[in-house]
């Protein structure tokens, strides 16, 4: 590691234009790439029910609201998992959080594999939300914390795309071994990468930014020295952590809630912006993936996974957009797109379905649209609200705020698991996708009114912006 200051022109002090062109040491992208494995498993844990759940039906011979139930099952337990996540990374620190995930992925896909009935199917299901929620919550908080602001958007995005991979890593299992209907082996695959994340996690170092919180400045100092490639940056970057934790004072987590009307507007932010993410609709297609392709007029079992295989490996290409930009046009600019083309393309879906796919040219120009839409999510909505939620809260209030954002995830995201089977038989597929269609046209308003740009800006500057009371579009600036 280099030992040398980056110092300015004048006085010999780092500036920000200094730091910003500093080298990124190899360890920061290691211990990115560890955490993100957490991902991994968080989108194989989204992606193994969409295959599954026909045979599970099959099987057991459940109704629709049983059949929602199996599969919303999971967010019940990702939204406690997410909730008391906040208690565990604040007492015990990001990196025995990750921990806790890897051991909760493991014992969940042993259960789910084993079971003989939907209620120890809906146990293993259970435990395996905790994994999600916990792992949800944590992996993006810590990459937030020990990458510098020039490649936060990008490594968080990181983690989006490992969300990507293990959901078509999950929608390829799936299609595999429907050959033999085993939807067993299909969350029987989720224990390799279970054990890769826990070994992972133990060679990841804690947050530094977790240690100073917890008045350790001389760990998070040498941790902080490992993670940047000069002496001048960690200076800097321990001088603004130090700032940030005297301006906020003595009041933390709920209690900074309680007291604080700056910090309450963040909160309700995060809230609002993990519940935007969910009702655009996505999850609807990565659950529901088969029958929707089914519905568009694909016949069979098979046909229609290999189809969600296509829509599985478009997400994690188009992920890559998000990568690339997050970090040069910004998140604004990304989202206006995003929200764009989820509402058009919902909109054709839902005129496709109104007026019958029945020729093979509607058929792929319904998948067109199915795999359109899975585009502008995965390269605006996807990452990009997972990133803003890690960067908007301050640090006396961050595990408590990315707490209350993330369970509000899992909350919206039980409630699209739940209710969309029911919705589907109410309403049909045209009214249902039309609804989608005219809420992403709506969240474009929603991201131009409440949503700030934190493109190159710290941490700690968005939390003295929001701490001072600028307007919340405004404290990126």
């Amino acid at each position: 590691m280099a030992n040398q200051t980056s110092k300015s022109e004048s006085g010999g002090q780092p500036t920000p234009e200094s730091i910003a062109h500093a080298d990124i040491v190899p360890k920061v992208w290691l211990s990115c790439g560890l955490a993100a494995l957490a991902g991994l498993l968080f989108g194989m844990d989204i992606g193994v029910i969409s295959g599954a759940i026909g045979f599970i039906v099959k099987e057991f011979h459940v109704s629709s609201f049983v059949e929602g139930w199996i599969v919303s099952s999971m967010m019940v337990g990702a939204t406690i998992g997410a909730l008391g996540a906040g208690w565990v990374s604040k007492t015990l620190g990001r990196k025995k959080a990750l921990l806790l995930s890897s051991l909760l992925f493991l014992i969940g896909a042993l259960v789910a594999v084993i079971a003989h009935s939907v209620t120890v199917l809906v146990v293993g299901r259970i435990v395996l939300g905790l994994a999600v929620g916990v792992a949800s919550f944590t992996a993006p908080l810590y990459l937030s914390e020990v990458t510098p602001e020039r490649i936060r958007g990008t490594t968080i995005s990181f983690y989006q795309l490992m969300v990507t991979v293990g959901i078509l890593a999950a929608f390829i299992s799936d299609a595999a071994f429907s050959y033999i209907e085993s939807w067993r082996w299909m969350f029987g695959v989720l224990v390799i990468p279970a054990a890769l994340l826990f070994f992972g996690a133990l060679a990841v170092p804690n947050s530094p930014r977790w240690l100073a919180a917890k008045d350790r400045f001389d760990e998070a100092r040498d941790v902080l020295s490992k993670l940047r490639s000069t002496s001048g940056e960690v200076d800097y970057e321990m001088g603004e952590i130090r700032e940030a934790l005297e301006l906020e004072g003595e009041a933390k987590g709920f209690q900074m809630f309680r007291h604080n009307p700056n910090f309450r507007r963040s909160v309700f932010l995060g809230v609002a912006l993990q519940l935007v993410q969910q009702f655009t609709g996505m999850n609807v297609i990565m659950y529901y993936a088969p029958k929707i392709f089914q519905l568009s007029g694909f016949d069979g079992t098979s046909a229609s996974l290999w189809a969600t295989v296509v829509t599985g490996l478009t997400n994690v290409l188009a992920t890559f957009i998000a990568i690339v930009f997050i970090d040069r046009l910004g998140r604004k600019p990304i989202l206006y797109a995003g929200f764009f083309i989820m509402a058009v393309s919902m909109a054709v879906l839902s005129f496709i379905l109104h007026i019958g796919a029945d020729s093979t040219v509607l058929q792929y120009t319904a998948m067109g649209a199915v795999l359109v839409f899975v585009v502008g999510f995965a390269m605006s909505a996807g990452p990009l609200i997972w990133t803003l939620c890690a960067e908007i809260q301050p640090i006396q209030g961050r595990d408590f705020g990315i707490g209350a954002s993330t369970g509000a995830n899992w909350i919206g995201n039980y409630c699209v698991g739940q209710f969309f089977p029911v919705m589907l038989a109410g309403i049909g597929g045209p009214w249902t996708f039309g609804i989608l269609a005219l809420v992403n046209a709506l969240f474009i308003v929603f991201v131009l009114k409440f949503v700030p740009e934190t493109k190159g800006i710290s941490l700690e500057k968005i939390e003295k912006n929001l701490l001072s009371g600028k307007p919340l579009k405004q404290i990126g600036v």
